[in-house]
């Protein structure tokens, strides 16, 4: 499986994830969720992005290096 192709699966189980917790938020609405929501999901948020971002640009100089050694 190529990298760019982990990103885009990476990308979809996100949003997934995402969509789960929307649902969840409606049904527990109380401080601790609140507290769950800041402490992990945020923070799982912005490693997600940032490993996305990381993939793409691994992706484009794997890429690279294969079009010069060709």
């Amino acid at each position: 499986m190529s990298l760019n192709a982990n990103r885009t699966k990476l990308a979809a189980l996100t949003r997934e994830l995402w969509s789960r917790w929307d649902y969840t938020r409606d049904v527990w609405n109380d401080a601790k969720r609140v507290e769950f929501q800041q402490r992990y999901l945020e923070e799982l948020r912005g490693a997600i992005d940032n490993a996305c971002a990381a993939i793409e640009a691994l992706d484009k100089v794997i890429t690279k290096v294969r079009n010069d050694c060709e």
